[in-house]
């Protein structure tokens, strides 16, 4: 395999996957929009290159997904310009480390998983489960500790009727966060497989 191309060919699947990034972040592709936490679609697009391409280029992909949600806050998402309101540094921590993070990570397990024999086969799989856990993960965990003291988070926690800020959490992601998991399983599992093939045979 020739490297020069080969690392065309990564170039160019980055530079899709961006585009996809930030098509999906402004069109109804990427977040549905319910009750409590949005459905976020934009993590498939992160996964597939943090599993395809690597650690550094999950986090990169994650930041650019991390971006465009910051963006989001200026008017075009009720919660996220809450929470600019509230606090504006904290905000952009909340939407662009934890995405960074999540996609770094996925990277990270995804190669980890391959070096384990008897999960080879399936790390793939593993990995495109494990992104949107991370992304909810982290993205929780910062609203937390930054926010969960605030007049306004308190108001929506106990309008949820959570007593504490594992129910608030556990009230806030509700089912949205199991069907960002299986889109991404689906989805980002083929994708992943489908692109790993592409890159080999070329």
């Amino acid at each position: 395999m020739d490297e020069k191309k080969f690392t065309t060919k990564q170039f160019v699947e980055m530079a899709l996957l961006t585009a996809v990034i930030v098509l999906m972040a402004f069109t109804p592709i990427g977040y549905i929009k319910t009750f409590g936490l949005e459905i976020t679609l934009i993590v498939v697009p992160v996964t597939v290159g943090a599993v395809t391409l690597g650690p550094l280029a999950g986090a990169v992909l994650g930041a650019v997904f991390g971006i465009t949600s910051f963006l989001q806050c200026f008017g075009m998402s009720a919660f996220g310009t809450m929470l600019l309101g509230i606090q504006p540094v904290f905000t952009f921590f909340v939407c662009v480390a934890s995405r960074v993070l999540m996609g770094w990570l996925t990277g990270l397990i995804y190669q980890g998983l391959k070096k384990v024999k008897p999960l080879r086969k399936i790390a793939v799989v593993i990995a495109s489960l494990i992104g949107p856990f991370l992304n909810t993960f982290f993205f929780m965990g910062t609203l937390i500790f930054f926010f969960y003291h605030t007049e306004e988070i308190q108001a929506l926690a106990s309008s949820m009727g959570a007593s504490h800020a594992l129910a608030f959490v556990a009230a806030f992601v509700g089912v949205n966060g199991v069907i960002e998991a299986v889109v991404c399983f689906v989805v980002g599992s083929a994708l992943s497989k489908a692109l790993q093939v592409a890159l080999k045979s070329s």
